[in-house]
């Protein structure tokens, strides 16, 4: 390592794939930046639809980039990931830096190379969410996955002790790590871009939310939420299979304004009474932001949200997964006050710029360790 040091360092990216725009591709962006020069490998890469800073970037896709519907229909083909990034020859690196949440952590590297794993959960439905996959899956899928997923489980496994470092995104994807991979992690918590200026303490008359439109973000719960207390709510965001059940659902007072972009979502952010976050996440960037334009959050008290919110200073938790806990969160919410300023302190703690510096630091404790040599 000593002599790959001396020269130019050579790192290569590496990210599950590149198909939309969410945390996971902010955290990629932050490595890019501190790699500016390393290509991103990925699965398959859509233009149309990843991050606009991507474009023009060095990226290099697996074969299932040229598969019929392999940009899109990519989560159907998970029996077939690990031999995908298996494939990739990427023993020209001496630094192999990874965002991963699902398959991508599996590329095998030089004996003397270093992997960062930068893990933004195992495998949800492999692991602790396999059950609930598993119920919601039709008939069909039901036959086969038990014996597809114990597959891909064990790979999985296997494929996490080749990996030479992991991060977590948070301690709660750090005791998982723990868990299902049985390997140390630390936590560096990710980042977002603060707002220029100084936030308001004047809110509007809303509620916000933010996400994909899938399951385990229950933004089924907000709705419920506010069409009983005829509260009004404005939900961010598209994609994801229930969309077309939560417009159902809303009431006259549940407004979608599909996908913002950034200016728009300060604009939320910086006027919203307080922004609801009723799923179970990893870490979540979007309570974070929410905060950065002193905005409140009223979460539910489990995951990655414990470790950003502030009970009774910057948000409220709610202890139930069900609408009915949240309604009263909001109505005990509404008979207190907060600080937007103390919520922007609180999302400062959180920026890109010590995320990065964090990162690089720890790539490079990580290079100075002695290697096994070739």
């Amino acid at each position: 390592m000593a002599g790959s040091l001396r020269n130019k360092l050579k790192v290569a990216l590496v990210h599950d794939w590149l198909v939309s725009e969410g945390g996971a591709e902010q955290v990629l962006k932050c490595f890019h930046e501190v790699y500016p020069d390393a290509p991103i490998y990925t699965l398959v890469y859509n233009r149309e639809k990843a991050p606009a800073w991507t474009h023009g970037l060095d990226i290099r896709t697996t074969h299932i980039q040229n598969w019929p519907g392999g940009k899109t229909h990519h989560k159907f083909l998970l029996t077939f990931m690990p031999k995908a990034w298996e494939a990739l020859d990427l023993t020209e690196y001496d630094l192999v830096l990874s965002s991963c949440a699902s398959c991508c952590k599996g590329v095998i590297t030089r004996p003397d190379a270093v992997h960062v794993c930068y893990c933004h959960s195992p495998i949800r439905y492999v692991w602790d969410l396999y059950y609930d996959y598993l119920r919601g899956a039709s008939r069909l899928k039901r036959a086969f996955m038990p014996s597809m997923i114990h597959k891909v489980r064990m790979w999985d496994f296997q494929a996490a002790q080749r990996v030479d470092y992991f991060v977590s995104n948070s301690d709660y994807v750090g005791k998982r790590i723990g868990k299902f991979y049985r390997r140390e992690s630390q936590t560096i918590y990710p980042g977002i871009n603060l707002p220029e200026g100084p936030v308001s303490e004047e809110r509007g008359d809303y509620y916000f939310v933010l996400s994909r439109f899938v399951g385990y973000k229950r933004i089924d719960i907000a709705i419920e939420a506010c069409n009983k207390l005829g509260r009004k709510l404005i939900v961010a965001g598209s994609g994801g299979e229930e969309e077309a059940k939560l417009r159902a659902m809303a009431g006259p007072m549940v407004e979608f304004v599909g996908r913002v972009s950034d200016e728009q979502l300060l604009d939320y952010c910086a006027h919203a009474k307080a922004f609801l976050f009723p799923g179970v996440e990893d870490f979540g960037l979007t309570p974070l932001e929410a905060m950065a334009g002193g905005t409140p959050v009223l979460a539910y008290g489990e995951g990655g949200a414990l470790e950003t919110v502030v009970d009774g200073e910057t948000g409220m938790f709610f202890h139930e997964q069900s609408a009915d806990s949240l309604a009263r969160c909001i109505q005990e919410f509404e008979g207190r006050s907060f600080s937007a300023a103390a919520c922007r302190a609180r999302a400062e703690q959180f920026s890109t710029d010590a995320f990065k510096t964090r990162i690089k630091a720890f790539c490079d404790n990580a290079l100075a360790k002695p290697r096994g040599g070739r």
